[in-house]
């Protein structure tokens, strides 16, 4: 008896389940979606977030719009929707570098994201680049290795801020080859360019995207690309791996919900990015920004690529005692 009582159960569950799920599918969304996102208004993945909710505004009948957060390197954005109702009616467009990256340097922040959020969909992959002025005297990663390693103390790079990926890249070179390295944050990107193009910094980290015309118009020279593969944009640049360099890490942009939020929502999303990601013309979209085109992950395989890169950035923190003051 006790058997049959365990399984009516299960099935009143499950049918009690089932229905939920189906009438969450059928309700949302009723109403305005909020897309929030960290980057400011017009920067490229504000740009890259608008084409994409233009189609899913179309195909959910409502309204998605984007409410940029920008500061303290994705944090006001990711606890914003954190604080959210799980609903599906504030979702939030994140980097890898405002989501795993952040709870890496920083753990006493609440940014736990598998613990405050549902993965729904991995948007692009990629890399960053390393660059130098077009008079260094080093053509690759190797020959900058061995360019430091003989003039120690005298170098200086540019990252776009403590903690950003290209700081927490050059602390593992550093790590990894004793180098003697000093590192000049900046407040943004746009203002490496312009001291590099004074002389002022010889040597940056940078994104992939921004910097594709000045390498391509022979202002920057780049040495290498940290992602597990190269750019698609870029292809000629290769990767620290195939240069001998034990360092990998893809970026990424991704959407998420707050844990919680009905299965039904989390499908629903899921399936209405990935209807823009198989379209050709976000696939000619992401090669401008010099990202791949990943196969397209279920939410469980995201978020099997959101530990997993959770547990590779704790891992360069920890092992070069990487502190955010």
């Amino acid at each position: 008896m006790s058997t049959r009582r365990c399984i009516l159960f299960a099935l009143v569950a499950l049918g009690t389940s089932l229905a939920s799920n189906l009438h969450a599918q059928e309700a949302w969304p009723k109403r305005p979606v909020r897309m929030v996102i960290a980057s400011p208004g017009g920067s490229g993945p504000d740009v890259l977030l608008r084409v994409m909710t233009e189609r899913v505004s179309q195909a959910l009948k409502q309204p998605v719009v984007v409410d940029n957060r920008p500061g303290a390197n994705g944090h006001l954005a990711t606890i914003e929707v954190a604080k959210a109702p799980a609903d599906g009616y504030t979702v939030l467009f994140a980097s890898a570098a405002g989501t795993v990256v952040n709870q890496a340097l920083q753990p006493d922040l609440a940014l736990n994201v598998l613990a405050k959020f549902t993965p729904v969909a991995q948007i692009g992959a990629g890399g960053i680049h390393l660059v130098t002025s077009p008079d260094f005297p080093a053509a690759n990663l190797q020959e900058f290795i061995a360019y430091v390693k003989a003039n120690p103390g005298k170098l200086n790079y540019a990252s776009w801020g403590v903690g950003s990926t290209g700081h927490l890249v050059m602390e593992s070179l550093k790590n990894q080859y004793k180098l003697d390295v000093r590192h000049v944050p900046y407040k943004s990107v746009p203002q490496i360019y312009q001291d590099m193009g004074g002389g002022i910094i010889k040597v940056a980290f940078v994104d992939a995207t921004s910097s594709l015309p000045l390498i391509k118009n022979g202002k920057l020279k780049a040495l290498g690309n940290t992602g597990t593969a190269r750019g698609p944009a870029l292809p000629e640049l290769a990767t620290f791996t195939e240069q001998g360099v034990k360092f990998a890490a893809d970026g990424w942009y991704g959407v998420f919900v707050p844990k919680g939020t009905p299965d039904a929502v989390v499908s629903r999303l899921h399936r209405e990015f990935l209807k823009v990601m198989m379209d050709p013309a976000m696939k000619e979209r992401l090669l401008q920004f010099n990202m791949a085109h990943p196969p397209l992950k279920s939410p469980e395989e995201f978020c099997k690529t959101v530990a997993a890169d959770l547990l590779l950035w704790q891992s360069i923190v920890k092992t070069n005692g990487i502190r955010i003051e």
